[in-house]
């Protein structure tokens, strides 16, 4: 069997000029644009867009430029190198949302390559609507358009696995020591920055603001450190839309603790988000109140992590040499053929849905897993199928 495996990433231009950026944040906003019901959404998407260009221009080139692409390239390459040490016929391609090479050429290459099947993994540990769902729903209209009739298999949101959830820990560890830090001294605090999402993906069924809230409280369990840590976002208010909260700006305000260990747990590449809006902006923010921050590098070359993608890859095909990582059908994206490891499982609600107090009043009445960090001790199964009870992979139609 001749495996394709489409390696999804957000994607940031190469080079700090407008000529890529300005075409890169209008392929955002388009997809965004059914967040409004604005019947002038595409105009405002090009206006947003032109408007907000100049100034990512001039963050690209503060951080030198964005080194998304090449280290989203390396992943790639650590993976191919995988599977050819594990004798597995696989081609991985690295494809990006919002800049080339895109989604619909990877599958091309895949078709052209003669695969026997393909996997659309998006590098997004937590599966969020406009990140994990529309990259794999891509690779899908892609198919559609090609009239490939291939059996597609999606992996979806994985930040439960159980070997990334250790990398991530043990880097964060790692850290720590080397700055002679102590997560445990009273005056320090593990803070997790997520990134934000728009509310309306939430009340319409995706759980990332739980899975946010789950995966930082893992995290900060492995690390031994309790509930001593807290959880801020990072949101893109250009749009006059409700978001996640608390945003950092707020959160950092509340917090007794005089020294930051900052992870941006939403990303497993350095790009503009990080260098950017952490390095540069939370930075200035927090040591505006008289306090430190000290910013955990994203593990992005950790020798682990291609292992990790492979036993995902292996458990949603349902090869013998995979180890073993319980998958279920997705919710996210209730989709045949979809598998992640969060499906399985019930979690607590969101308090983004039902009755809660207006999303744009005061941050102390916002809602938001950092407020709320209560997680079930004992989350019940669902009838949600389970990937590793089922020998084979279940193929759309």
């Amino acid at each position: 069997m001749r495996i394709a495996i489409l390696l999804i990433n957000f994607g940031e231009p190469a080079e700090p000029v407008l000529e890529q950026v300005t075409p890169f944040l209008e392929r955002i906003f388009l997809q965004n644009a059914d967040l409004e019901a604005d019947r002038a959404a595409r105009a405002r998407a090009a206006q947003l867009a032109a408007d907000r260009a100049p100034q990512l221009v001039e963050a690209y080139q503060a951080i030198g430029g964005s080194p998304l692409e090449e280290q989203a390239r390396a992943q790639a390459e650590a993976l191919d190198e995988e599977f050819v040490a594990r004798d597995v016929d696989a081609q991985v391609h690295a494809v990006f949302q919002f800049t080339p090479p895109f989604i619909d050429e990877g599958v091309a290459r895949a078709r052209d390559e003669r695969a026997d099947v393909l996997v659309g993994l998006p590098v997004y540990p937590m599966c969020g609507q406009s990140t994990t769902v529309a990259a794999l729903d891509s690779v899908r209209d892609a198919l559609e358009e090609l009239d490939w009739a291939v059996p597609f298999i999606a992996v979806a949101g994985w930040h439960r696995h159980p070997a990334y959830l250790a990398m991530r820990a043990e880097h964060i560890s790692s850290f720590v020591r080397e700055q002679e830090l102590d997560l445990r001294d009273p005056g320090t605090i593990l803070y997790f920055s997520a990134h934000g999402t728009p509310v309306k993906y939430i009340t319409e069924g995706n759980r990332y603001d739980r899975y946010v809230e789950e995966h930082c409280r893992d995290i900060a369990t492995a690390l031994g450190v309790g509930d001593r840590f807290a959880v801020g976002f990072q949101n893109h208010t250009n749009r006059r839309i409700a978001w996640t909260r608390p945003d950092n700006e707020e959160r950092i305000r509340t917090l007794a603790e005089r020294c930051l260990v900052v992870d941006a747990v939403s990303f497993i590449h350095e790009q503009s988000e990080t260098l950017d809006e952490l390095d540069r902006e939370l930075r200035a923010e927090v040591e505006g109140l008289g306090k430190e921050m000290y910013r955990v590098p994203v593990p992005h070359g950790d020798p682990r992590f291609a292992g990790a993608l492979a036993d995902l890859v292996g458990q949603a095909l349902g090869q013998s040499w995979a180890a073993e990582v319980p998958l279920a059908s997705c919710r996210c994206r209730p989709i045949p053929g979809t598998w992640c490891t969060n499906g399985a499982r019930d979690l607590p609600p969101s308090p983004y849905i039902g009755p809660h107090p207006d999303l744009e009043s005061s941050p102390a009445s916002r809602p938001g897993p950092a407020s709320s960090p209560s997680r079930s001790s004992s989350p019940s199964r669902s009838s949600s199928p389970s990937r590793s009870s089922s020998p084979s992979p279940e193929l759309p139609p």
